[in-house]
């Protein structure tokens, strides 16, 4: 079985905005735990644009500031916020999901962060690499029955036989065989937003498990747990984690499925690829439950912007 998948560093244009969406929604939450945050975050090429909703008792929310502190520069900042729609917050306010749709949770036994294999391998190759250059960079790894065959990176600011010595030191030398490509391109000086434009949510594969496992397509940063697209995917990565080591199972998927405004689930199962087991009754799925038992109305969400949600010791992966 031939699987692939990509990771970025925290210096990728789309992880940048990621991250800015996170950190205003992590003040608001520092402040005022009940914050309503809906921020998305264009940028690129010395602006940022921000637009969204937030309704907060948080006070004197310096946005330029906390561009600057994810950027590290000083960017033209323009922003767009307006109070969550009441008609959005009436049916939050009874306890209902603050949308619609479909979350999908999933673990595996291929490894210690119970992710996919070759997902887990891009991330901390990435993970590494960034450790010895903190610029915009990109890996990718292809495997076959779990055994490497081909890695690709990307990274700003260091030179092709640079970077392939750190992929091979990574490698522990053990490189016979496997197809390398570093900056194949050629190298390059300029990434971030002085290469190219980012925007919250453009990386929801990296964002969740890789490319093998499907997502319900709603975006994580800058949205507070009361959307469930956030907090709910992370629920059924709980539930999966759960399912996968109580009935020891190579592989689990858990489906979460809601209406906007309406605290019962449409869809709450489990499977192993196999058959399907229904999850209601076993697990807290109502919004509101979801939020207090994996404390997320805490200033959390910073951190799973830059590395992922999933793996890294979360609540949800406990």
């Amino acid at each position: 079985m031939i699987r692939t998948a990509e990771f970025v560093s925290p210096g990728h244009p789309d992880k940048i905005c990621d991250r800015i969406s996170d950190k205003i929604l992590d003040t608001c939450l520092e402040q005022d735990s009940e914050s309503r945050v809906a921020i998305e975050t264009a940028g690129g090429h010395g602006q940022v644009h921000l637009t969204g909703e937030i309704t907060t008792n948080a006070e004197a929310i310096d946005y330029r500031g906390l561009v600057r502190s994810v950027c590290g520069e000083e960017m033209f900042t323009t922003t767009n916020i307006v109070e969550q729609s009441n008609f959005i917050k009436q049916g939050v306010d009874v306890g209902g999901a603050g949308d619609q749709g479909i979350m999908v949770g999933y673990a595996c036994d291929e490894n210690d962060e119970y992710v996919p294999q070759e997902y887990y391998l891009a991330r901390d190759l990435c993970r590494f690499l960034y450790e010895r250059f903190p610029y915009d960079g990109k890996t990718q790894i292809t495997t076959n029955d779990h055994v490497i065959t081909h890695i690709i990176t990307s990274f700003q600011n260091v030179e092709r036989e640079k970077l392939e010595q750190s992929v091979v030191e990574y490698m522990d030398f053990e490189v016979d065989d496997i197809i390398i490509h570093c900056n194949p391109a050629g190298d390059w000086t300029q990434g971030g937003f002085d290469a190219d434009a980012g925007l919250t949510g453009r990386k929801l594969v990296v964002d969740n498990y890789g490319p093998r496992v499907p997502i319900g397509g709603g975006a994580y940063s800058g949205k507070d747990p009361s959307k469930v697209d956030r907090s709910a995917a992370y629920m059924a990565r709980h539930i999966a984690l759960k399912e996968l080591k109580e009935k020891n199972l190579d592989e689990c998927w858990v489906y979460l499925s809601y209406a906007i405004g309406v605290k019962e689930p449409l869809q709450s199962t489990a499977t192993d690829g196999k058959t399907v087991w229904d999850i209601s009754d076993k697990y807290p799925v109502y919004p509101n439950e979801i939020i207090e038992f994996l404390k997320l109305k805490n200033p959390i969400y910073y951190e799973t912007s830059q590395w992922g949600a999933y793996g890294n010791g979360f609540e949800w992966d406990k």
